[in-house]
């Protein structure tokens, strides 16, 4: 019996794919997040999810950076990017960073059945009407380097490399993580090296380097 978790803050949104989801896979166990906090709590909780389906910006999301921390923390985790932005550049880039599919929030119920279907089959899936605009686009090397640094993270190490952005401290993180504060130290020191950073505002540069701009927000909605 696969299970899906669908993360999206939009009820009515997580309602269309739930039932996109239930009639592409009738005997699916569903569950939804309306943060990226509770997305990762959930997989930390549960991980035998077979398949995450993300809002690029949801809350605690911005952009790529959500992706990113579902590939580090739980790699064993399909993800299919569900998004307003339909940009060949940014579908891209999706795919680099770890994305099994992206699915912008246009389409129809029909390729929502066929998105998850093909995903769950083991393969990638992209809309008819963006493939041959994705064909064409290269990946970047700053990404596909970007990508190879982040993932050569420990789930661990990118907890702390996500912290460290949000301007927390050593001590601080400790407490969060429920750890001493000299192995947050030894995480920074490896985080370092493995980024080919020198401090943490590098390090957090990092993080920002997969912020997108929201679509929605840009139209005033």
């Amino acid at each position: 019996m696969p299970t899906l978790l669908i993360a999206d803050d939009h009820p009515l949104f997580r309602a269309a794919l739930r039932q996109a989801a239930l009639e592409a896979v009738p005997d699916a166990r569903i569950d939804e997040a309306g943060r990226l906090d509770d997305v990762l709590a959930a997989l930390d909780a549960d991980p035998s999810v077979d398949l995450v389906l993300l809002d690029l910006h949801m809350p605690g999301n911005h952009g790529l950076a959500g992706l990113a921390a579902i590939r580090a923390q739980h790699p064993g985790v399909a993800v299919v990017v569900v998004s307003a932005n339909d940009d060949p550049r940014v579908v891209r880039r999706a795919l680099d960073h770890g994305a099994a599919g992206y699915l912008p929030k246009s389409a129809g119920l029909d390729e929502l059945r066929e998105a998850i279907r093909t995903v769950l089959a083991c393969e990638q899936w992209l809309p008819p009407s963006l493939r041959a605009a994705v064909a064409r686009t290269q990946s970047a090397s700053a990404d596909a380097d970007l990508a190879a640094r982040l993932a050569s993270l420990s789930p661990q190490q990118f907890r702390v490399l996500t912290l460290v952005a949000q301007g927390l401290l050593n001590k601080q993180i400790a407490d969060r993580l429920e750890v001493q504060e000299r192995t947050v130290k030894a995480h920074l020191s490896a985080i370092f090296e493995r980024l080919g950073v020198r401090n943490r505002t590098q390090a957090s540069v990092v993080l920002r380097e997969l912020e997108l701009s929201d679509p929605a927000r840009a139209l005033g909605a």
